[in-house]
């Protein structure tokens, strides 16, 4: 049985975060979003991983290579993103039996993924406190007997996560899908044949992620980094104070008079401190900087980005090669309580999290003393003045 994993998306909603790299290939605790998903399908035994590749595809190809934790890897190219099932049918050439595919871009609880597998025909079911935004199924006795897409009456709160266990003979269905209303071929016209032609099992997802904007990759990581044990294989120095489930790995170094309450993890080649204060679930990237008299706070700071002096950083991402000047301080509170709003695709939307700092993409550089504004997005390679006060996205 093989397992197709969608990771072609370009991700345009995570903008600018994904200016370089795929969204899949996020980072989420130690590993990139996507291996989460790789992983559980290896502890369920996949005998096959099957990568839908196609915006920045070598960043998928180089991290799973031809072979992943004793699984076979293939890789198989959508070179234009049309749909969901224009996507899997991309990798035909490999389903010659039943076969699963999943979301690169989702998280799932993995007892769920193992029940998927051993179940086919059968679905990834989520019961939804809102079921109205999602695809919804109708269930009779355990068994799926139709789907609508985003209705004003739900026929029931069983929402569909992105996850499908199909018959060998669904591959060629692949294929055979028109287009929707929205221009796309739809994975889930494919389902609904499976259905009038086969019972379809429900597996109960207890817990699961969409990850498509940016502050659902913080929360993508408060979910993986509260899993994490404690696990000190860096350099820290005496004088430094680790409380709870920190991960310093090799190569990392901890200076003095630093606090870091986890969940919290360090990766290779990071330098924290001296005088530096992390906290609440944050990611500190690869070969990242924060320095003297700095404060993080449950947020994710990517790989070479530098965050020296004086500053304060609060429920933010900062993606990629981002420098803050000397005394940048961020925002993550709105006076009035409401829920902090953020631009996704050029639309103001909320976040509905009370706190949400800002989203950095790559390259961005702040002057001295910026103050950050919360829910501002600031594009790749975009900078501030001396002193400057940040309201608007930039």
């Amino acid at each position: 049985m093989h397992t197709v994993i969608l990771a072609a998306g370009e991700g345009t909603r995570m903008r600018p975060l994904t200016e370089s790299a795929p969204k899949p290939m996020l980072p989420v605790a130690d590993r990139p979003l996507v291996a989460h998903t790789a992983d559980a399908a290896v502890a369920a035994g996949t005998d096959k991983l099957v990568f839908v590749v196609g915006y920045e595809s070598d960043r998928v190809r180089e991290h799973f290579g031809d072979r992943y934790r004793d699984t076979p890897v293939a890789y198989a190219t959508q070179d234009e993103q049309l749909g969901t099932a224009h996507a899997a049918a991309a990798a035909r050439e490999y389903l010659d039996d039943d076969f699963v595919v999943l979301n690169g871009d989702d998280l799932y609880d993995q007892r769920a993924l193992g029940a998927l597998f051993e179940h086919c025909p059968a679905v990834g079911a989520y019961v939804a406190d809102d079921p109205r935004p999602y695809g919804v199924f109708s269930v009779d006795d355990g068994r799926v007997t139709d789907i609508v897409e985003k209705p004003d009456e739900p026929p029931s709160d069983r929402v569909n996560v992105g996850a499908y266990h199909f018959p060998a003979e669904a591959a060629d269905w692949l294929t055979e899908v028109e287009r929707s209303d929205r221009g796309e071929y739809e994975i889930t016209d494919v389902l609904a044949r499976v259905i009038d032609s086969y019972a379809v099992e429900t597996i109960s997802v207890e817990r699961w992620l969409g990850v498509g904007r940016p502050w659902e990759l913080l929360e993508a990581n408060e979910w993986k980094l509260a899993e994490i044990d404690r696990w000190i294989d860096g350099t820290v120095h005496d004088d430094t104070e680790l409380r709870g489930s920190v991960v310093v790995e090799s190569g990392a170094t901890v200076d003095r008079s630093v606090v870091i309450e986890g969940p919290a993890l360090i990766r290779e080649g990071a330098e924290i401190g001296p005088n530096a204060y992390v906290r609440g679930s944050t990611y500190i990237g690869p070969d990242t900087h924060v320095g003297s008299n700095v404060e993080i706070k449950n947020s994710v700071v990517m790989r070479g980005s530098h965050v020296p002096h004086l500053s304060y950083v609060g429920d933010s991402v900062l993606g990629e090669r981002v420098n803050f000047g000397a005394g940048t301080q961020v925002a993550n509170l709105r006076h009035d309580g409401e829920p902090v709003e953020t631009t996704v695709k050029g639309e103001r939307v909320s976040t509905d999290r009370r706190k949400f700092g800002v989203v950095a993409g790559p390259d961005v550089n702040t002057a001295i003393n910026t103050s950050l504004n919360a829910g501002i997005v600031l594009s790749a390679g975009a900078t501030t003045t001396p002193g400057e006060s940040v309201l608007r996205d930039r």
